[in-house]
């Protein structure tokens, strides 16, 4: 017997843009080809969009944890909001961790996420042990540093592209609470973000959100936010009573699409004057729970929808530390010479790049910018990718939509082997994705 007939689903990833129509099943691997593996769909473009989707979400079961190390084994599609449920209750939490708890295991391995936390501790592939992937070939391979090693440094932020991942095992870290201990600096502008973040380079993790829209002698200011893990001694009499209290499994639902003129400059511009206004000069320190450090936008449940129908994109480099404030500076004022917006603007800090091929982190610093798709977005990006490209730096691949093949080339040392490498592997293509066939991988 055939395999039976699927109705077409219309589906997007978190940027609502590109939106398909695909054939989308549930695991496992599909037989016809070109496919993807797709877990929660929190990548920002179209690295999780092909023909055929395997929808990975039904491997959802925890498998094994070693208490003394901290090893967690789970399948791919458990969500890290699942493990911190259980996890966070008995004093272990995420080694890494994105801007969001509702992305799989597996999509965290495949897009090597990092959070605020890289310039001490790594990304997500640090922290993993091995993983059983699911290649083209029908095999199933444990990868590790030690057995499948290539195909292990291919698959992380490999982008899905040498099969489905379908269990890992990667270290949590001990925590005492379910708090942290914050300190948050006012920054009257770029240089005084930019030495911040250096200066403060000791604390496990640290953020700047940035102020795209001020200029003159505010140029590039921003509110650098620092956290530690607090210990059971500094919580408040309140905190003590739940110290490893979960985050809240309740969200409050964004209604609707918001028309597409909302954010614009004025809106974004009075946004970010209220904010930055709203942290008094100085310093403060204050002990919080993970939830708003780590996940402030998870707590309104499609934000996404704020930016309307056309949907956004969210533009993320990294320029080395040499070249950092120059590029930034020209990053930034091309903005406002272009009267571009972004709705929401972070710069980190990065330590030492992994050994990944497609490896995105080098040390340096990494800016995040947010864009409403709109005809004069496209040729606007293709002048910062001059910009980033000039400075030494790359784009993430789990946040692009329009990154051309060249540029990919370029900015990633690594890509050509990686492309052939992957032809090896995968001689009949049967994992591609729309970004992949854009950047021409599979060429």
């Amino acid at each position: 017997m055939g395999t039976p007939m699927s109705a077409l689903t219309k589906i997007s990833n978190w940027g609502n843009y590109p939106r398909i129509e695909a054939d989308v099943r549930p695991w496992p691997l599909q037989t016809e080809s070109p496919q993807i593996a797709r877990g929660m769909g929190r990548c920002y473009g179209d690295s999780a969009l092909s023909t055929h989707i395997v929808d990975t979400r039904s491997l959802n079961h925890f498998l094994d944890f070693d208490a003394e190390s901290g090893l967690l084994t789970v399948e791919a599609g458990l969500t890290f909001d699942e493990i911190l449920q259980v996890c966070v209750p008995r004093g272990w939490f995420l080694p890494v961790t994105p801007g969001t708890r509702f992305v799989t295991a597996g999509g965290a391995l495949a897009s090597d996420v990092h959070g605020k936390n890289h310039h001490a501790e790594g990304s997500f592939s640090d922290h993993v042990r091995w993983f059983d992937l699911l290649t083209a070939s029908g095999e199933i391979c444990r990868c590790s540093r030690t057995e499948n090693t290539e195909l292990f440094y291919l698959t992380l932020g490999g982008m899905g592209l040498t099969g489905i991942i379908k269990a890992l095992a990667f270290y949590l870290k001990p925590i005492e609470t379910a708090y942290i201990r914050q300190h948050t600096l006012r920054c009257e502008n770029l240089d005084e973000t930019m030495a911040g973040l250096e200066a403060y380079g000791h604390w496990t993790n640290s953020v700047a959100w940035l102020d795209c829209m001020a200029g003159g002698r505010a140029f590039g200011r921003s509110i650098l936010m620092l956290g530690e893990s607090a210990k059971q001694s500094e919580l408040t009499q309140a905190q003590s009573l739940n110290p490893l209290k979960i985050h809240s499994t309740k969200g409050i639902p964004f209604p609707i699409d918001m028309p597409s003129f909302t954010l614009n400059r004025f809106t974004v511009q009075a946004f970010n004057q209220v904010y930055f206004h709203k942290h008094p000069k100085g310093s403060r320190d204050s002990v919080v729970h993970y939830e708003p450090f780590y996940y402030p936008l998870d707590k309104v449940l499609g934000w996404n929808r704020i930016y309307g129908k056309r949907g956004f994109t969210q533009y993320q480099l990294v320029i080395p530390h040499a070249d950092a404030r120059k590029g930034l500076q020209e990053v930034l004022e091309l903005l406002a010479k272009r009267k571009m917006s972004s709705f929401l603007t972070v710069l980190k800090i990065f330590g030492e790049q992994s050994e990944n091929y497609l490896r995105f982190p080098k040390a340096g610093f990494t800016l995040t910018l947010d864009f409403g798709i709109s005809a004069s977005l496209w040729p606007f990006l293709n002048e910062l990718d001059g910009v980033v490209e000039r400075y030494g730096g790359r784009l993430y691949l789990t946040k692009d939509v329009r990154m051309n093949p060249d540029f990919f080339r370029r900015t990633y040392p690594m890509a050509q082997e990686f492309m052939e490498k992957i032809k090896a592997l995968d001689p009949t293509g049967k994992f591609q994705s729309l970004q992949s066939q854009r950047l021409g991988i599979h060429a």
